[in-house]
């Protein structure tokens, strides 16, 4: 019996057995196939990875500075502008001068220790310096040791041209990151980084348990690896296939690459926060959008946070959820309270600190919007997109911080004087640049200068007026033979047959004619007639020639409505035009870029300078000099009292029905030029002497002056005059005006002060 149901019992079983015999082969194969598509997976991936981890781990958009701030004594820089620019610097202000980027004031002293920066020409030490301060001017700079110095002060990030997906970062390295950052970043997100080989199933294990308790996802079980090729290569869809992937290529990563290559990409990787379409990736560009301060000089509280960041910067933002923050931020110190190297009393004395994150508005990274249209497009001339956009070029450029500041606080807050009661309908442009080299020290294209969008000192291209008459006085004074600056010139009613068989009838501003008028009156008081006269006899082609060499004019030739400036150019245009004016007739085509370099100063390329004669120096030194007068007794007579010791020279410019308000001019190292108006071209209100004038005015107030031209050209010389009779003067006429005059044209000479018949012929 017992044999028989052992039988029984084999026989029961053996259905089973040839079953499982039957699927055996089917499972197999399912599961070889498996491994097969993992190692195949896996094998596809590793290629990927190798190739574009290995290659280049980022595009890098190309980081553009402005100039340096130089102290050294006697330098034309007041204690608050130092202070400015250090707190634009991201400076601190705290006497903690143990450390870089940190300052204090004491009287008329500022003690500051400089970061260090390596400039094309050269590393700029870190160093302790104080600067002692007399009136507007630096008395002396000194040393920790107390010696004079000459320092420089590291140049601002005012802009970035970015990668396609508008990715910016500031790369650190590994052993430059603080210890806490790493201490805190491991202990918070992948406490067993270094003994995993890329996944951790006992951490995912974890996640899964904790979201399913939760409902809804609460933790997650990535390591470090795994976000960084997450970031790196994938999209954030949560899927099983793409976490799959995910671990492949984590794998392969933990393969090829050591724990501190994987670390430091990471560091630099992360993402930390949005600035409007810009992305703000790794902890040294976070450190600057979040604290205006570079990564090794931030302390434990503001490392803390932006660890804390990590796990949702949108969610954890400290500017809109600074309660968030703030708990998210102390729970990164409790956790590190627990850490050796930290400890208990640190973490809880960080805890007690404010979130310190400061305002937007004080983040330079995109600082100068209408500056940066320039510096784009000069790049584009000379660069390939992909260099500029993924090859992490430096540029720096003639920004000048302290001319950049002095013109954004003239037009916003003349403008707000000039359109009273919350109007805004009127807007603004300024450019100014070095006269002798064209290098364009500051832009502004909207009376709200930090406004990016329509940028008017580039593309508004508006009807310059009285802007345009320096041209035809110099056409006439480029003959001396036949025009000098006292040589009588008509201002009577004028009228004009033009070829569409109507009549140009030109008016003055205050309706009214001069009679016989010495030339230099023509522009100093900008009669419109007698310029229109003056240019007429001329000949309209020779005026046209002068603006051409001036880098204006119509390629299809000037009318006689354009005398009087009906033509139209932007403000850079104008600036252009007037920096020739200002260097004596030198042409220096303005310009933006000083010098550009790749990664680890690679490839160096300076910008050599474009200066070229194109007018005689003796006629535009009287235009120069009859534009002086403008300023002193013209119709801009007004910067006598708004800058009475500025030796000034320029124009102002008023269109028909009060559309446009301008003025151009010069000092002896910069040439200045503003417009103000309105985008509906409908009328402004101002004259140029109004509305320009007053904003150039608080612009130049703001900046160091400097003398014009010390010294005339070799083919000039000087006499007392008697404009109302073109008559010279004995030298003893001290009460008379001393004008200058092209060798061989001086007019005939008077027999006494008080003019009568001349002691001969011209």
């Amino acid at each position: 019996m017992a044999k028989r149901s052992r039988r029984s019992s084999r026989r029961s079983r053996s259905p089973r057995r040839r079953g499982w015999v039957r699927l055996r082969p089917w499972v197999l194969l399912v599961a070889g196939g498996a491994f097969a598509f993992a190692i195949t997976s896996f094998l596809l991936l590793d290629v990927r990875v190798r190739a574009q981890f290995g290659r280049t781990q980022w595009r890098l958009p190309a980081h553009v500075y402005s100039q340096p701030l130089d102290l050294y004594q006697g330098r034309y820089l007041s204690e608050d502008q130092l202070v400015d620019q250090l707190q634009a610097l991201g400076y601190r202000q705290d006497g903690a001068l143990d450390k870089s980027g940190h300052f204090d004031v004491h009287g008329r002293d500022v003690d500051l220790h400089t970061r260090g920066f390596g400039f094309p020409d050269g590393r700029e030490p870190e160093r302790r310096l104080r600067v002692r301060f007399a009136g507007s001017r630096i008395a002396a700079a000194h040393d920790a040791a107390g010696g004079d110095v000459i320092a420089r002060l590291e140049p601002q990030r005012i802009g970035s041209v970015y990668p396609g997906r508008q990715e910016d970062r500031v790369l650190v390295r590994l052993g430059d990151v603080p210890p806490e950052l790493v201490a805190a970043l491991l202990a918070v997100e992948d406490r067993d980084f270094f003994e995993h080989w890329g996944v951790e199933p006992t951490a995912i294990l974890r996640a899964m348990v904790a979201n399913l308790r939760a409902g809804h996802t609460v933790q997650g079980g990535s390591t470090l690896t795994q976000q960084l090729v997450k970031n790196f290569f994938l999209s954030n869809e949560r899927t099983l296939s793409r976490k799959f992937t995910e671990a492949l290529m984590a794998l392969s990563v933990e393969w090829h690459y050591s724990k501190e290559q994987i670390l430091e990409a990471y560091l630099n990787e992360v993402y930390l926060g949005q600035d409007g379409q810009r992305a703000i990736h790794g902890f040294g560009l976070g450190a600057r959008f979040w604290f205006n301060r570079p990564l090794d000089e931030l302390d434990l509280h503001e490392i803390a946070l932006l660890v804390g960041l990590v796990k949702g910067p949108s969610y954890y933002d400290p500017r809109e959820h600074p309660r968030r923050a703030l708990e998210r931020r102390n729970t990164v110190l409790a956790v590190l309270a627990h850490s050796p190297s930290i400890g208990e009393a640190r973490a809880r004395a960080a805890m007690e600190q404010p979130l310190d994150v400061v305002d937007r508005d004080a983040v330079q990274l995109q600082a100068y919007p209408a500056y940066m249209d320039l510096v784009r497009s000069q790049l584009a001339r000379d660069y390939r997109e992909q260099d500029l956009k993924g090859g992490g070029l430096r540029v720096f450029t003639y920004l000048d911080p302290q001319v950049q500041g002095a013109a954004e606080a003239a037009v916003r807050e003349r403008l707000e004087a000039l359109d009273p009661g919350g109007r805004k309908q009127l807007q603004a442009a300024a450019v100014v640049a070095d006269t002798a080299t064209g290098a364009v020290q500051a832009v502004v294209g909207d009376r709200e200068p930090r406004r990016a969008g329509y940028n008017r000192a580039v593309d508004a291209r508006r009807s310059i007026g009285s802007l345009v008459k320096p041209a035809v006085y110099l056409t006439a004074l480029s003959r001396p033979d036949a025009y000098t600056l006292v040589t009588p010139i008509s201002d009577a009613p004028l009228q004009v047959k033009l070829d569409n068989r109507r009549t140009w009838s030109p008016e003055n501003y205050d309706h009214r004619n001069h009679g016989r008028i010495p030339l230099i009156d023509g522009l100093v008081h900008s009669y419109n007639v007698a310029t229109a006269r003056l240019g007429l006899d001329l000949g309209l082609d020779q005026v046209e020639t002068t603006l051409e060499r001036l880098d204006v004019g119509d390629p299809d030739g000037i009318v006689p409505a354009d005398l009087l400036g009906a033509l139209s150019l932007s403000p850079l245009e104008v600036a252009d035009m007037y920096q020739t004016l200002g260097a004596g007739g030198f042409d220096a085509p303005l310009n933006t870029i000083d010098g550009v370099e790749g990664p680890g100063g690679a490839h160096p390329r300076r910008y050599g300078l474009d200066v070229h004669r194109v007018l005689d120096p003796e006629p535009v030194f009287l235009v120069d000099a009859a534009m002086a007068e403008v300023a002193r007794r013209g119709t801009a007579s007004a910067l006598r009292q708004r800058l009475p010791d500025r030796d000034v020279a320029g124009k102002t410019g008023t269109t028909d029905a009060l559309r446009d308000s301008w003025f151009a001019g010069f000092d002896g190292r910069r040439t200045a030029v503003v417009w103000v108006g309105r985008d509906d071209d409908e009328p402004a209100g101002l004259t140029g002497a109004a509305g320009a004038l007053r904003v150039w005015a608080d612009m130049m107030h703001s900046v160091p002056p400097a003398p014009r031209r010390a010294s005339a050209p070799a083919g000039i010389e000087w006499a007392r005059v008697d404009p109302d009779a073109d008559r010279t003067l004995p030298s003893g006429c001290t009460d008379a005006p001393r004008l200058p005059f092209i060798e061989g044209s001086l007019p005939p000479r008077a027999q006494h002060c008080g003019g009568g018949e001349p002691l001969g012929g011209r």
